[in-house]
């Protein structure tokens, strides 16, 4: 049977020591901050103002009106004319530039003509994500001045403007300005809060075994789950404290919109949390030494809920291995749940099965740290 009282006793001799380390509370307080406003700043998925060089081999009015498509584009930024291919492979290989668009001389004598009219996109390759974008959008302006060009050849003819047979009406839902920053912020909490809960519980009790005062602890009537909650609850409301700022820097520093529930949000988020201050604290009671107690955390914490969750990296598009072993990281269902409630505005209707993993995973986590704690005891 826990008691209360010994339970508070515990709490409370861990809050003491908390407030005593300044130096570490700080860290922990001011750490996700830090993180929020590194990553969310630095880690950004828009491709844009990609850097080429214009190539206008042809120099008349059409050619020049071709390149204006590109010049204008807030997709490109034109970083000079150039009139050698010797300068396009130096600006290439250089790093200099990312593309390089080149008109034949022969542009305007074919477009008159009704002929097609040959351009040549040059792409560095080292970055194929990016290349691949930036080809992307080449395309799309060659395509739409070519539609353009089309049609007042049609009209200049007497055949009218002829209306496509497909009139594509596009909206984008949840993200309408496809903003990176909408994406990355809020699975950008759930990994901090991830990292933050491992380290602030991973040394927790090899500190106690280290500095000698675990024997001091065993030798009182404490019971597993008392010293277990005693220690997760002083850390609970440092880490809760974490997340309300990581939250609120999300909303009002990065202006993510918040269009779902708070009270689900702060509901998962506490789960989330408490098993993740668990696992940080089931990897000190394993090990004795704060080093290798700290290593694990990190392992355990930083890498799946980097690469594994989603927050980055589509896990529908992993390999078949790495794609199951998403499946048992706690990380992957709350930025699940973070997308979902900021982005979206869903609910328990939606999230259910997302918010009962996190359940699970914290009374999982629970038993094992009370029974291996029991284990010590004894």
């Amino acid at each position: 049977m826990i008691s209360l009282r010994r339970t508070r006793a515990m709490i409370r001799k861990e809050l003491l020591h908390i407030l005593r380390d300044t130096r570490s509370m700080y860290l922990a307080l001011a750490l996700p901050a830090i993180m929020l406003m590194l990553f969310g700043y630095a880690l950004s998925l828009d491709v844009d103002q990609i850097p080429i060089y214009i190539f206008d081999q042809d120099r008349t009015p059409q050619s020049h009106e071709f390149t204006g498509q590109f010049r204008g584009s807030r997709f490109f930024t034109t970083l000079g004319d150039i009139d050698n291919y010797k300068q396009a492979e130096t600006g290439l290989t250089g790093g200099k530039v990312m593309g390089v668009l080149v008109v034949r001389t022969d542009f305007a004598k074919r477009l008159l003509s009704g002929s097609q009219a040959p351009v040549q996109f040059l792409l560095d390759g080292t970055d194929s994500n990016t290349a691949s974008i930036a080809l992307g959008y080449a395309r799309a302006l060659a395509a739409g001045y070519s539609s353009q060009v089309r049609t007042e050849y049609q009209i200049r003819h007497g055949a009218g403007k002829i209306k496509p047979p497909v009139d594509p009406q596009l909206r984008v839902m949840f993200n309408s300005e496809l903003k990176s920053k909408n994406y990355i912020v809020p699975g950008l909490i759930a990994v901090i809060m991830m990292i933050i809960a491992s380290m602030l519980t991973s040394l927790a009790i090899a500190r106690e075994w280290e500095n000698g005062t675990m024997e001091e602890l065993l030798s009182t009537p404490l019971r597993p789950a008392e010293v277990a909650i005693g220690k997760l609850s002083a850390y609970f409301l440092l880490g809760l404290a974490d997340m309300i700022t990581a939250v609120i820097a999300g909303i009002f520093v990065f202006g993510v919109p918040m269009r779902g529930s708070v009270w689900l949000l702060f509901l998962s988020g506490g789960i989330f949390l408490f098993g993740a201050l668990a696992w940080g604290l089931f990897l000190s009671a394993i090990t004795r030494n704060q080093a290798m107690a700290n290593q694990l955390g990190l392992l355990s914490s930083f890498l799946p809920a980097f690469l594994l969750s989603g927050f980055v990296y589509s896990i529908d598009s992993m390999p078949l291995i790495p794609r199951l072993i998403s499946y048992v990281i706690p990380a992957r269902y709350f930025v699940a749940m973070m997308k979902g409630i900021f982005q979206k505005g869903v609910g328990l209707e939606i999230l259910w099965a997302e918010l009962a993993f996190l359940l699970l995973y914290a009374t999982v986590v629970f038993f094992f740290l009370t029974r291996k704690l029991r284990m010590k005891i004894a």
